[in-house]
């Protein structure tokens, strides 16, 4: 019996402490002081990439730092007072310098985006760039520390929102500069000076007078490419690196029109990337004076830099410069205006008929020239999305240099194509006069529509075809002034560019367009302005001149939409000219109806049998894109295929030379 008590007594105690620990489980729940919990796959990679540039929270390594000093609630409540002490290294002496550098520059850069003191943003910078590139080569970041890539672009924010002042131009900028003469051997250069109060100290900004100058323009107003909302094109392309990018404006410079600059147009943005370098910085962060210098980076420059011997890539954002250029350009106007009105131009400074040449940034030797010649009642703006893939190609980068052609698209066809021919040996002629530049004359020439049979001028021989189909007796006998004369045989005459090597046709209408030969095409035309210098130097010609056989008063003269007339004599002629065969020649033509069989294809504008030549060496169909298939990724890629291979044929041409 007290066995049988005892066993009972031990079975009791048992369920007596096992309720007893359950109990203490309920109280408890089932948290415990440390521990897991779940966590969502989007949470947990948000703490993997917090820091203060991607939310405004600071990343983990910062956390802990102000956690492992107790410091946290204190910046919350007084910033400055946590960033004066871990600036001086204050009861943080067991702290690691690149941990503390980097916290500073995370923890300052929060400051300055939440308080009204803008010093802050140029101190994250500072204390980014000595994060970066420490004395100590052992203490360089890791590649792979994510703390890495959030340096520089606090370090690229910073320098950023210190040189952006979006309403202040050049000249306010400049007004707190001060000059030294500095002398390094037999060498004096003068550079500008400006001494800046930041917190812990002061900065001593210095920067060369040439630098804040671009194609003879001086780089007026600066705006943070990062701040602006790019529209209207496919991709917005960033240059990863180190440097704060930015947009400038232009501001002319008097008597700076050089050759090289005088076809760049001063309503251009450019991208512009500010480098500050920063001297001895270990030590002027522990005296607050710091030693700065600004460099300035175009992509025609560099798209490198060094710092204590590493190589590093410039940051650019060359899509924003172009999108920012195109945002309420009067370039747009050309579409129609310069469609009916054959005198209108684009400058008032462009007095001279065969201009139009515009030049994407200053010459430089040894880039081939791509020459783009838009199509009717068209502009250069609509070349955008080909820009913006070709400029921000770096296999391109530093071969190329891109010039476009502007007209006034109603005139006739022959009239621009002679404003086209002269104004290339015009151009090249004024930029390479010794004629040692061999890439300036390695050109690539393409046209769009109407820009196409420009486009093909360059690279014929036409012999008298197109004055015989006015005038029945040889040129020589006309009867007129030599000015008339003269304009008479650069728009009738016709032999291929030396300086042209390739060309690009895109819904090119060799054989005349429908709609040209239409009844809208012959409505439109009647109300196209020929400029007055086609009607003086025409009127003078049929004055003197009783026989011209088809053009009997001036209403006769055709339009560009009359040419463009598949019934036109004119057509007839050019589509019979062969494209010179020492010019490679590629046709790019869409078709919005590839269903349709071969001999109905279209693009809406252009038939296909009247865009296909034979003997190109390339023909891309373009299926199911219509007649603006400038735009085209496809055509896209096949022009990058394109100029890839004219720059492999051009540079073993050159070596072999």
């Amino acid at each position: 019996m007290n066995q049988l008590f005892q066993k009972k007594l031990r079975l009791f105690q048992t369920a007596a402490f096992a309720a007893f620990v359950a109990i203490i489980l309920l109280v408890g729940g089932c948290a415990t002081p440390v521990g897991t919990r779940p966590m969502s796959l989007d949470d947990a990679n948000r703490m993997l990439t917090e820091n203060v540039l991607s939310d405004g929270s600071l990343s983990a390594p910062t956390v802990q730092i102000l956690n492992r000093f107790g410091l946290a609630k204190q910046f919350r409540t007084e910033p400055q007072e946590v960033l004066a002490r871990l600036h001086k290294g204050e009861q943080t002496q067991t702290l690691n310098e690149s941990d503390r550098l980097f916290a500073l520059a995370e923890l300052s850069f929060l400051h300055a985006s939440q308080s009204e003191d803008k010093t802050f943003y140029i101190m994250g910078a500072i204390y980014a760039y000595a994060f970066l590139f420490p004395n100590d080569t052992e203490a360089i970041p890791n590649p792979v520390d994510p703390r890495l890539r959030t340096a520089i672009d606090i370090y690229n924010q910073g320098i950023a929102e210190f040189i952006g002042s979006r309403q202040v131009d050049s000249a306010e900028r400049l007004k707190d500069i001060s000059y030294i003469t500095r002398k390094t051997g037999d060498t004096e250069e003068r550079l500008m000076v400006k001494t800046m109060k930041v917190p812990f100290g002061e900065v001593t900004v210095t920067s060369k007078p040439d630098d804040i100058t671009w194609g003879g323009y001086l780089l007026n107003t600066f705006v943070r490419a990062s701040t602006l909302d790019v529209r209207g094109l496919r991709n917005r392309y960033r240059w990863p690196g180190i440097g704060a990018a930015m947009v400038a404006s232009l501001k002319p410079i008097e008597g700076a029109a050089r050759p090289a600059f005088s076809k760049v147009p001063p309503a251009l943005r450019i991208p512009i990337t500010v480098f500050a370098r920063f001297d001895n910085l270990a030590d002027g962060l522990k005296s607050g004076n710091i030693q700065c210098s600004l460099e300035f980076y175009a992509p025609g420059k560099a798209i490198t830099l060094t710092v204590d011997g590493r190589t590093m890539p410039v940051e650019y954002e060359l899509s924003s410069a172009l999108a920012s250029t195109l945002e309420g350009s009067k370039v747009y106007e050309i579409e129609l205006k310069g469609f009916f009105s054959g005198d209108y131009v684009l400058t008032r400074k462009r007095s001279a008929a065969e201009d139009g040449i515009i030049l994407m940034e200053p010459y430089r030797p040894k880039r081939i020239p791509i020459v783009l010649v838009h199509g009717t009642a068209s502009s250069p703006a609509r070349w955008a999305e080909l820009l913006n893939e070709l400029i921000n190609d770096k296999g391109l980068w530093g071969r190329y240099q891109i010039w476009l052609f502007t007209y006034s698209t109603g005139n006739p066809v022959l009239y621009s194509a002679g404003q086209l021919v002269t104004a290339l040996k015009n151009t090249v002629n004024e930029l390479d006069p010794s004629g040692t530049d061999f890439y300036l004359r390695q050109m690539v020439v393409m046209g769009h529509s109407q820009g196409g049979l420009l486009t093909k001028f360059t690279a014929i021989h036409s012999g008298s075809k197109f004055w015989e189909n006015a005038y029945d007796r040889p040129f020589d006998e006309l009867e007129t002034s030599p000015e008339t004369k003269e304009l008479l045989r650069r728009s009738l005459f016709y032999e291929p560019l030396p300086m042209v090597k390739r060309v690009i046709f895109m819904a090119t209408p060799h054989r005349g367009s429908f709609i040209a030969g239409g009844w809208i095409g012959r409505t439109v035309g009647t109300f196209v302005k020929l400029p007055f210098e086609v009607l003086n130097p025409l009127k003078e010609v049929l004055a003197a001149n009783k026989d011209l056989a088809t053009v009997r008063s001036l209403k006769d003269i055709p339009r560009s939409t009359g040419n463009m007339d598949p019934k036109s004599p004119f057509v007839r002629a050019f589509a019979a000219i062969p494209i010179d065969s020492h010019i490679a020649a590629h046709s790019i033509i869409p078709v919005k109806n590839p269903d349709a069989p071969a001999e109905k294809w279209t693009d809406g504008v252009v038939n296909y049998n009247s865009a296909h030549i034979d003997g190109v060496a390339s023909e891309l169909v373009v299926k199911g894109s219509g007649h603006s298939v400038q735009d085209n990724p496809e055509a896209i890629e096949e022009i990058r295929r394109i100029l890839l291979l004219h720059l492999k044929e051009t540079d073993t041409k050159e070596q072999n030379q």
